[in-house]
């Protein structure tokens, strides 16, 4: 028994990886910023008749000011939106990164057996790749919510510019429409996105991920098993090729007929060098 468990091979023998590189980080900081900038120039603005949103407006140097405030970090949201788009575009030109955010079908399969193990019809739950159905419905949300912003908050902006090339009745429609998304982006935040990374039995008392960039060998055995499960099995980086996958790992699958692992590898060991 014990000559046996000697012979086992470690899977990984990194204590943390890299989950996010600095651009990733910055790039979070960034959006962080931006939002909560849009968010304490923006929603006074929505409710001017509160009182306490007057307070706020004239806090800030009065509603021009405000606008100006408000302006600005919506610049930055443009700015960093296209970096964003150079940034994804750039690596899968490259070779260097893969479309990870892009839906699947294992996605729906995954979300209707969460589904299935939170009623107590499954013993254990899904095992999840490099992002889960989870992050990628937020990060899509993201998309198409950033989209809407700056779409109508470029027509709000310039409206004589906007009218000269769509009809009128768009200016307040778009106005309605910038209105609406920002109130649901900001209920967004903070009741599903800060609860799931920070306040969730899970995570708490937060995930500090993407402002160190790592992820405890722990954490990736528990929450992604499959891309831990890859890195063995390609021996990335001090990962031995015939180090052997845990059964309790690959017990989900996570491979086609040909015994090829699905899914990015953009993981990599935690080290100095890789600061």
């Amino acid at each position: 028994m014990n000559e046996r468990a000697s012979t086992e091979p470690k899977l990984v023998q990194a204590e943390e990886f890299v989950r996010f590189n600095p651009g990733q980080r910055l790039e979070h900081f960034l959006l962080m910023v931006a939002f909560l900038g849009l968010c304490l120039t923006g929603i006074p603005q929505k409710f001017y008749g509160e009182a306490w949103a007057s307070w706020l407006i004239l806090l800030m140097g009065g509603i021009e000011t405000t606008r100006l405030i408000h302006r600005f970090f919506a610049v930055l949201l443009v700015l960093e939106s296209l970096y964003h788009v150079f940034y994804i575009v750039l690596g899968l030109l490259r070779g260097n990164q893969r479309p990870s955010m892009v839906p699947k079908l294992q996605d729906f399969r995954d979300s209707f057996g969460m589904l299935r193990y939170s009623v107590g019809l499954l013993p254990e739950p899904p095992k999840f790749d490099r992002y889960d159905y989870r992050q990628k419905f937020e990060y899509w949300g993201l998309v198409l919510g950033n989209f809407i912003m700056i779409a109508t908050g470029a027509i709000l902006w310039f409206p004589v510019l906007a009218t000269r090339l769509l009809p009128g009745e768009l200016i307040p429609a778009a106005k309605e429409a910038h209105s609406g998304e920002a109130l649901l982006a900001l209920l967004v935040i903070t009741v599903w996105h800060l609860y799931s990374v920070h306040l969730s039995p899970v995570q708490f008392p937060g995930d500090t991920s993407i402002f160190t960039g790592r992820i405890s060998k722990r954490r990736l055995i528990e929450e992604h098993p499959l891309e831990y499960l890859r890195l063995a099995r390609l021996g990335r980086q001090g990962i031995r090729r015939d180090e052997a996958p845990s059964p309790s790992l690959s017990a989900n699958g996570g491979q086609d007929e040909t015994g090829h692992i699905h899914g990015e590898d953009e993981w990599a060991p935690y080290s100095e060098s890789s600061q």
